[in-house]
C-alpha cells in the first residue's frame, strides 16, 4: 500500500493563479488600510483557492513484479567448434543457478541457431523479438553466451538494461581460410578468366607456413596442384572447358591445430558461354529463302556471318571480260582449306556442284565434321539431281540419300514421335497452326534421327552425329515460308536457334544429358533422354554416402526429381554413363568465414549502458546488483539493475477539502473578519 497527494483542479491552472493574485491583492489592500480582519480574509481566500486546486489523497494497492534477465544462448555452427559448446553449457548452468537463487528474479532463455539461407548468427534479431514480448520496465540485464561472431549488428535495438558478453573460445585458437575474390558468373569458353585467390591465417597461427598446396578441380575431375603463398593475393587463370554450368572447386589441406576445415574449400559455379558464333553460309544460287537465312543469322548480334553466294556460275558465257566484272573473287581456298576450323557452323543452302568448290574443298569439310565441326544442309531441287552435293566427298557425312524425287505438293511439317523427345523439337509450340510448305526432297535415311516429317510422313529434318561433329539435313528449301507468315507461319527462328545450339553441343540441348539446378539447399535434377526406360539417379553426398532418387517424367524426353541436400558442399550425380556435379550452398558457410572469437562486434553494443565483455576462458564471473547509471561490469563480475517494477491492483482517492468543509471554513473566516472589523 502506498499513498500520495494529487491535485485535480476544478479550473485551469492559469485561472486558479489569477484568482490567487486577486485575493492576495485584496488582502494586501486591507492590511495597508489597517483593517483588523485582514488575517481572517487571507485564511478564507486560502481555503477557497485550495478547494479550487482539488487536493486528493490517492492510495494504491501495488504488487511487486519480478526482474527479468534475458539470456541469449548462441548455438550457431561456429559455437560447435573446439570446446565452445562445453564452455557454453558450463556458463549456462552457472547463470541459471545464480538467477534461480535470487528472490524476485527470473530468466528468459533464448536459443539462437543459424539463420535461414546462410544468414549467419542473428543474435540481435532474436533480442529484438524477445524485447517486443517482454515489458522493458522489468528488464534487469541481458547476458549473451557467444563467440562474438554475430551477423546482424545493424539491427541492434535500444537496450533497456546493461548487456554483457560472456565470450567462448580460447586465446590459442587459429584458423586457415581460403578466399576466392572476383569470381564472375559467366566466362567465355576456351578463354582464361583470372580469379584472385587468397589463403590467410587468423588468430594465434603458428606462422611457420609460408606456402601451402592449392588444389583446383573442374566438374569433379582430377585436381591440379599448385603452391600459393599464405597471406597474399594470387591470380590464377582458369579456362572453362564447356558451355553451361562449370563447377570449379578450390581447396587447401587441413592444417594441424586449426579450428575447422569447413572454410578450406571454395566452390565457384560459372556458366560457360561462347564469345561469338562464327557461321559460314554458302548459297548455291539466289532464291527467295536466301535473304531469309541471312536475316535470321544477322538478327543475332552474337553471330559473325560470312555469306558466300554464287551469282555467276562458270557456265554463264556473256562475253564480259573477267577484269571488268564488278564482282569480287571469293577467297574459297582461304575459307575451305586454311580457316575452315575457325567456323562453328557451315550452312549449305541449295548448293550444287558447279566446279567452284573443288572436291578437295568438300573433302576438307567432311574432315572438319569428323573433327568436331557442324554442317547444316538446306536441300533444294538440286539435291535430288546429278549435281547434288550428295555426289561429292560430303556424302560420307550426310545422314540420308536422295531418291531423285522432288515432291511439289502442299504439306504441313510435323514433329515425329522421336522428335517429341528430342530437345531440338520437343516443345515447339503451336504445331496445329503451323503454315504449309510447298516442296520437299524425298530422301531415304541411312543414319541419324528424323525429328520432323513432311509429306506422307517422309523424313524432313534429320540430325546425326558423325565422328566428333554433327550434321543436320533439312529436306526442303521452303522453310522461309514460315518467316514470311505464309498460312500463319511457324517457329523458323526458334528451330534454327536450337539447331545451332545443338550443333554447338550446348548441354541443355543434348539428347542424353544429366544436370541439376540448385536453389539454396534444394536441387532439381533433370535427365534428358530419347529412351523411355530410365532408372534412378545415384547421388553421392559431400561425406561420401550415396542415395538413389527416382525420376518422374515431366514431359516427353525430360525427367526430373527434387532433392533436398542435408549438408552444404559438392554433390555428384550418376545415371548410367552420365555424370555431373553441383554445389549446394556456399562451400564455406557464413558461420565459417571468420571463426576466431572476438569482442569487437559486441563492444559498441554494451558500451552505452556500461556493460562488459568477459572471457569464459578466465572463469565464470560473479553477478552483482548495481544501481541504474552505475558501472555494470568489472574484473570478474557483471551487474544487473533491479527495476522495482510493480503492478497496481487497485486505486482509491479521498478529497482533502470536501465542499461542505470548504463552505464551513470560508464562511467562518469571512464572518469572523467582518465581526472583528465591525467592533472597531
Amino acid at each position: 500500500m502506498t499513498g500520495n497527494i494529487l491535485f485535480d483542479p476544478l479550473l485551469p491552472w492559469p485561472v486558479v493563479a489569477a484568482i490567487a493574485v486577486v485575493a492576495v491583492t485584496a488582502v494586501a489592500l486591507a492590511l495597508i488600510r489597517g483593517l483588523s480582519g485582514w488575517a481572517l480574509r487571507l485564511l478564507s481566500a486560502a481555503v477557497i483557492i485550495g478547494a479550487l486546486c482539488g487536493p486528493v489523497y490517492q492510495n494504491e494497492d501495488r504488487t511487486p513484479l519480478s526482474n527479468i534477465v534475458i539470456l541469449l544462448d548462441d548455438r550457431s555452427a561456429s559455437q560447435a567448434l573446439a570446446d565452445r559448446a562445453e564452455q557454453t553449457d558450463t556458463g549456462l548452468a552457472a547463470i541459471e543457478a545464480d538467477i534461480a537463487s535470487r528472490p524476485n528474479m527470473e530468466m528468459r532463455h533464448v536459443t539462437v541457431t543459424d539463420g535461414d539461407a546462410d544468414a549467419g548468427t542473428l543474435l540481435m534479431t532474436a533480442l529484438r523479438e524477445v524485447l517486443a514480448e517482454e515489458p522493458r520496465a522489468r528488464i534487469a540485464g541481458i547476458i549473451a553466451l557467444s563467440d562474438g561472431r554475430l551477423h546482424d549488428t545493424g539491427l541492434a535495438p535500444t537496450l533497456p538494461a546493461p548487456m554483457h558478453l560472456l565470450q567462448t573460445g580460447r586465446s590459442t585458437d587459429w584458423d586457415r581460410r581460403l578466399i576466392v575474390r572476383n569470381a564472375p558468373s559467366f566466362a567465355i569458353i576456351g578463354e582464361p578468366v583470372t580469379l584472385t585467390v587468397r589463403v590467410e591465417d587468423s588468430g594465434a597461427a603458428p606462422g611457420s607456413a609460408t606456402a601451402v598446396g592449392l588444389q583446383i578441380s573442374v566438374d569433379g575431375g582430377a585436381p591440379q596442384d599448385i603452391q600459393v603463398p599464405v597471406g597474399q593475393d594470387i591470380e590464377i587463370p582458369v579456362t572453362l572447358p564447356h558451355g553451361g554450368r562449370n563447377v570449379i572447386q578450390f581447396s587447401v589441406p587441413e592444417a594441424d591445430g586449426e579450428l575447422t576445415d569447413r572454410n578450406n574449400t571454395a566452390l565457384i559455379q560459372m556458366n560457360g558461354v561462347r564469345d561469338r558464333l562464327r557461321v559460314l553460309l554458302v548459297s548455291g544460287e539466289p532464291h527467295p529463302g536466301g535473304r531469309t537465312w541471312r536475316n535470321l543469322l544477322k538478327s543475332d548480334s552474337s553471330v559473325d556471318l560470312v555469306h558466300f553466294t554464287i551469282l555467276r556460275p562458270p557456265e554463264k558465257q556473256d562475253g564480259v571480260p573477267v577484269d571488268e566484272l564488278s564482282l569480287i573473287a571469293f577467297p574459297t581456298r582461304e575459307l575451305f582449306l586454311e580457316k575452315i576450323d575457325d567456323f562453328d557452323l557451315i550452312i549449305f543452302d541449295r548448293y550444287k556442284r558447279r566446279g567452284i568448290l573443288p572436291a578437295i574443298y568438300l573433302d576438307n569439310v567432311a574432315n572438319y565434321v569428323n573433327s568436331g565441326g557442324a554442317v547444316l544442309i538446306a536441300a533444294g531441287p538440286d539435291f535430288a539431281g546429278a549435281d547434288s552435293i550428295f555426289r561429292s566427298p560430303l556424302a560420307a557425312v550426310i545422314p540420308a540419300d536422295p531418291t531423285a524425287r522432288v515432291i511439289e505438293q502442299r504439306f504441313k511439317p510435323a514433329v515425329t514421335k522421336l522428335g517429341e523427345r528430342h530437345p531440338v523439337t520437343s516443345d515447339l509450340t503451336g504445331a496445329e497452326s503451323w503454315g504449309s510448305w510447298l516442296r520437299q526432297i524425298e530422301v531415304t535415311e541411312n543414319s541419324g534421327q528424323p525429328v520432323m516429317s513432311g509429306f506422307e510422313d517422309r523424313p524432313l529434318l534429320i540430325l546425326d552425329r558423325v565422328g566428333e561433329g554433327r550434321v543436320a539435313l533439312l529436306a526442303s528449301d521452303h522453310a522461309w515460308l514460315w518467316s514470311r507468315g505464309y498460312e500463319g507461319g511457324g517457329p523458323q527462328l526458334e528451330l534454327l536457334r536450337r539447331l545451332a545450339h545443338w550443333m554447338m553441343k550446348e548441354p541443355e540441348l543434348e539428347e542424353e544429358a544429366l544436370w541439376a539446378e540448385a536453389t539454396g539447399q534444394r536441387m532439381k535434377i533433370i535427365r534428358q533422354s530419347l529412351s523411355q526406360d530410365i532408372g534412378t539417379v545415384t547421388i553421392t553426398r559431400p561425406d561420401g554416402s550415396t542415395e538413389q532418387v527416382m525420376l518422374e517424367e515431366e514431359r516427353p524426353g525430360r525427367l526430373t526429381a527434387t532433392y533436398d541436400g542435408p549438408e552444404i558442399g559438392l554433390y555428384r550425380l550418376q545415371q548410367g554413363d552420365l555424370s555431373t556435379v553441383i554445389g549446394l550452398g556456399p562451400a564455406a558457410p557464413r558461420e565459417f568465414e571468420e571463426t576466431i572469437a572476438t569482442k569487437a562486434l559486441f563492444e559498441p553494443l554494451v558500451a552505452p549502458l556500461r556493460g562488459g565483455t568477459l572471457d569464459l576462458e578466465d572463469g565464470l564471473p560473479t553477478i552483482r546488483m548495481v544501481r541504474e547509471g552505475r558501472p555494470a561490469a568489472g574484473r570478474g563480475w557483471i551487474g544487473l539493475t533491479p527495476r522495482d517494477a510493480y503492478e497496481t491492483r487497485s486505486v482509491t482517492q479521498l478529497p482533502l477539502l470536501p465542499p461542505w468543509l470548504v463552505l464551513l471554513l470560508a464562511a467562518a473566516f469571512i464572518i469572523g473578519g467582518w465581526l472583528r472589523e465591525g467592533r472597531q
